[in-house]
């Protein structure tokens, strides 16, 4: 028994079996790792909510669009239980019928600014913008009458400027049509309250701007706008010709929507970019007139269900058509952190692989404490990469984690391996594992490319250096080899 017991102590096979057991059980500490890399993330996420429930949220910019409210009356017969006309009934209805601009063109500037929910940052911007255009000479003619016979009454118009969350606005907004400026007021009378514009701000049309749409003369404007908002800008593109030119000094800009930027410039010190819309191809504008109002006096259960039906439209044609730009965070720690993590167990298998062949080719036996003990401070980089990256810049906190652990294994197997040389060299050996990981991190276009070149590499080596290696021979047990050596730290030589 006490001879079976040696030749499984002294055979390589089993020791080989065992340091895989290892390299599975330090997969434990990983996932705990992982986990609370994650926590950490949500929390970073609920942060931003918080900020734009009590600051502001992401914005989307509708405008500014002329609202022309009437009211729509016909005679409808009245019948008896027989199905004869006994008489006429009066019938009324108030609706509202929307003017885009013919030209619309969107200048500003985002400055950036950070805001902080505990040790989390969150990108917020300063939009200072200027909205010119003009709208054509309204036709009467070109609003439908959805009764045969009926009439028409217009009443007085108003503009319509809305933005997604209005405790972003940085003061009033100020317009100015035809040289007369007009003033905005709260919300938008009228409309149904599931209607794109109904949150959004109203400003009456009056003086030579009331004169312009009565006498049915072209109506130029010019809007000044100040916004903040979290992160996002999206604006919908409802003229016949929708131009947009910003900048901003931030170098990390993200282009959504279902438009991109048609030019844009990202340098160093910030971005430029243009968007040029036409209303061929876009429906924006029959997303906003689906939410228009559709009441009728006859009962408060029509007006219910006229705005059902708007809603219902509106929810058929999805959400708003927009061009955005999003100040993008250059490196989240998280994301970064959790790419990372998902190398762990290749690492700690690739660190346990070296000292395995050390132990194979200078004959220095090696306990499983002191395997367990290097496998463990491979995963406590990562502990340490997290932790130092919520406080330094996400390559500070990476170097001084990655040298620390460098440091620890150099000094540790130089006792082991009873040579400062060979711990050197293991300690360069772990460094270039971890500047192979932070080219795989600053490269992720190319990290499936470069992990499994990694890979292969490593392979490659380990092939190469055992293909002489009789491995019966080592798993029969070899008499020449030396005792095992002591973890104590020992001399150098």
């Amino acid at each position: 028994m006490f001879q079976l017991f040696k030749a499984l102590q002294s055979s390589m096979l089993v020791k080989v079996a065992g340091l895989l057991l290892l390299t599975l059980l330090l997969c434990i500490p990983l996932a705990e790792i992982n986990s609370i890399n994650r926590e950490r993330g949500r929390s970073q996420r609920e942060a931003a909510e918080e900020l734009a429930a009590t600051y502001a949220s992401a914005q989307t910019m509708v405008g500014p669009v002329l609202l022309v409210p009437y009211v729509e009356r016909w005679m409808e017969p009245q019948r008896n239980a027989q199905g004869k006309v006994i008489g006429q009934e009066a019938r009324s209805k108030e609706m509202a019928h929307a003017v885009f601009p013919d030209k619309l063109h969107i200048e500003g500037s985002m400055t950036p600014q950070e805001r902080y929910r505990g040790i989390f940052k969150i990108p917020f911007y300063t939009l200072n913008a200027t909205l010119g255009g003009g709208f054509a000479a309204f036709d009467p003619k070109s609003v439908a009458h959805s009764e045969a016979d009926s009439r028409i009454e217009f009443k007085a118009p108003f503009v319509v400027f809305y933005v997604s969350d209005l405790r972003g606005l940085d003061g009033s907004p100020s317009i100015a049509m035809n040289g007369e400026g007009l003033r905005f007021r709260q919300r938008v009378p009228g409309l149904a309250d599931n209607s794109w514009l109904a949150d959004g701000v109203h400003a009456p049309l009056t003086g030579a701007a009331l004169a312009a749409w009565e006498s049915k003369a072209p109506m130029p404007f010019e809007m000044k706008v100040g916004l903040v908002g979290q992160d996002t800008l999206s604006m919908v593109p409802i003229a016949e010709e929708t131009t947009a030119h910003l900048s901003s000094p931030w170098a990390h800009p993200s282009f959504g929507g279902r438009f991109l930027a048609a030019k844009r410039d990202v340098t160093p010190q910030g971005f430029d970019a243009h968007w040029r819309v036409s209303s061929l191809v876009t429906s924006a504008r029959e997303q906003v007139r689906a939410g228009l109002s559709d009441r009728d006096d006859r009962s408060a259960a029509a007006t219910a269900t006229a705005a059902a039906t708007a809603g219902h439209a509106s929810r058929n044609l999805g959400p708003l058509q927009t061009f955005d730009v999003s100040l993008a965070q250059p490196i989240n720690v998280y994301s970064m952190s959790t790419r990372a993590g998902k190398y762990g167990a290749l690492f700690i298998g690739l660190v346990i692989m070296a000292a395995f062949m050390f132990e194979l080719f200078r004959r220095q036996r090696m306990h499983p404490v002191q395997y367990g003990l290097v496998g463990l401070s491979i995963a406590l980089f990562f502990l340490l990469l997290l932790a130092l990256s919520e406080k330094l810049a996400f390559w500070l906190a990476y170097a001084s984690a990655a040298g620390a652990s460098v440091l620890l294994l150099a000094i540790y197997f130089s006792a082991v391996l009873q040579s400062w040389k060979r711990g050197a060299g293991f300690g360069a050996y772990v460094a270039v594992l971890y500047g192979a990981l932070y080219g795989l991190l600053a490269s992720e276009s190319n990290a499936l490319l470069l992990g499994a070149l990694l890979t292969f590499g490593m392979l490659t080596v380990l092939m190469l250096a055992t293909r002489k290696v009789d491995w019966y021979a080592l798993s029969a047990g070899n008499p020449r080899t030396p005792e095992p050596v002591s973890p104590a730290l020992a001399p150098s030589v």
